[in-house]
């Protein structure tokens, strides 16, 4: 797919999201930083995308709130071009609890990040997409749903919820040329794990058939593939970015 517009990548301070706005800038796209409280991270992630030759903007935004989302959405396309890529990468804190004690606020909590939040971006990026002739549209799913980890019965429901959408806006708007995808890592340590050790992930591993753990540039990559025209025909997938560590 010719780089014609912009990409917005949510959440993309640090973590995942960081990895994965670093991965597209290397690759030619102009790249949206999105952030919600975290403006010095957001704000080094485009510096060091400028310092390397790239165009990116850091952008404040509550991507759950509805004109926050229109006003992202217009500040991207201002700085940077119509946004024709999108990773829904933001998420929110993820609670473990047993279900009796799961509320259904907590499944909402949950819900606002993977399913509002994405129809938000996708209702104020789809007619730029239109205009342009093209567009992608990434979630950034979990493995978790396939584990159905005990204690995240509101995170896996909302994972699945997830998944169905991506589906769904799959057959709706490949008549557009907007391809959707889902990308879903197991575990990938990020910041917010802190140090780890080989004791730390030794089980974990143990089940990988790769036999290690999983890096962020590993789903990075994959996020680039989905995006880029080397995937123009793959669109309603779920790819998981595991090692193999949930093969039936």
């Amino acid at each position: 797919m010719p780089i014609l517009g912009s990409a917005l990548v949510t959440g993309a301070s640090r973590g995942l999201g960081a990895h994965i706005a670093r991965r597209l800038a290397a690759d030619g796209w102009p790249v949206a930083i999105n952030y919600r409280s975290d403006a010095e991270g957001a704000e080094r992630i485009a510096a060091e995308i400028v310092a390397a030759g790239g165009r990116a903007a850091a952008l404040r935004a509550d991507i759950t709130d509805e004109q926050g989302v229109r006003d992202l959405v217009a500040a991207a396309t201002d700085r940077l071009g119509p946004v024709q890529a999108v990773v829904a990468n933001a998420t929110g804190p993820q609670p473990a609890a047993p279900a009796e004690e799961v509320s259904w606020r907590d499944h909402l909590d949950q819900l606002e990040f993977f399913v509002k939040s994405p129809t938000l971006l996708l209702q104020a990026t789809l007619p730029g997409m239109r205009t342009l002739g093209t567009g992608r549209f990434v979630h950034i799913g979990s493995d978790s749903f396939e584990r159905a980890l005990p204690g995240a019965s509101a995170y896996n429901a909302a994972k699945g919820a997830q998944l169905g959408l991506a589906r769904t806006w799959a057959r709706e708007l490949g008549g557009h040329n907007v391809t959707v995808n889902v990308v879903a890592p197991g575990w990938i340590p990020v910041e917010r794990h802190g140090t780890l050790t080989a004791d730390d992930t030794q089980g974990y591993v143990a089940d990988v058939p790769l036999g290690r753990i999983g890096t962020p540039q590993d789903v990075a990559d994959v996020v680039a593939f989905v995006v880029s025209d080397a995937a123009r025909f793959v669109t309603g997938e779920r790819i998981t970015v595991n090692g193999g560590h949930t093969i039936d």
